[in-house]
């Protein structure tokens, strides 16, 4: 897949022809037959004891990859797409139902996504007016949820984002800056709003401190 991937990437002409034999004009989702039988066996690399449930819709194509680890769960009406960028998702991490993952994004270990999230490394150009923002090319930025992270129900992580070790995303909140380690953060657009104190061992508040 390999040899696959660096042909898709290096040649524009391949590209074009491998997109067209992959998904259907004017679509976005790979056909069936890429989705049912040709990434299961050529495409998805996964560790031990993982589950993608039946109702998960994986646009995954060959140019970018798929990685999910050892007991790794996607659940139910969860969308994962790699077709702008690689989804790496660690060992033992849930993602939670109805949740969106567009690459580029990076899931650590042991992290928690619940339910609704929309993690998104993507961006629509927009800057020139003489065309639609559909028709402009893509932006993206990795987005990377570091090793046992919590991230809320409709929580919003937007692209380029890091969110620190152990750190906690509170439900519905819009992240748009990287939040650090050991962190607690909530709102729109999410603030920190406590952090570990390795020196007292505590939760401290923290007052007026934007992420």
């Amino acid at each position: 897949m390999s040899f696959l991937r660096d042909k898709i990437n290096t040649s524009p002409g391949f590209k074009r022809f491998a997109h067209r034999l992959l998904v259907p004009k004017d679509d976005y989702r790979p056909r069936w037959w890429v989705r049912k039988l040709f990434n299961p066996l050529f495409v998805y690399k996964k560790g031990k004891r993982t589950s993608i449930r039946s109702t998960a819709r994986m646009d995954i194509l060959p140019k970018y990859l798929f990685y999910l680890g050892n007991a790794g769960i996607i659940e139910d009406y969860t969308v994962i797409n790699n077709v702008l960028g690689d989804v790496i998702i660690g060992n033992n991490s849930l993602i939670g139902l109805r949740c969106t993952v567009i690459g580029p994004v990076e899931i650590g270990n042991d992290v928690l996504l619940a339910q609704n999230i929309v993690l998104s490394g993507q961006n629509h150009g927009y800057e020139d007016i003489s065309m639609s923002i559909r028709e402009q090319k893509s932006i993206t930025k990795k987005i990377v949820i570091k090793d046992q992270a919590w991230i809320g129900a409709n929580a919003v992580i937007v692209a380029g984002v890091t969110v620190g070790k152990h750190s906690i995303v509170a439900a519905g909140s819009v992240v748009t800056k990287d939040v650090p380690d050991f962190s607690i953060v909530g709102g729109n657009p999410a603030k920190i709003l406590k952090q570990y104190n390795a020196e007292t061992k505590d939760w401290e508040r923290i007052k007026k401190s934007y992420v």
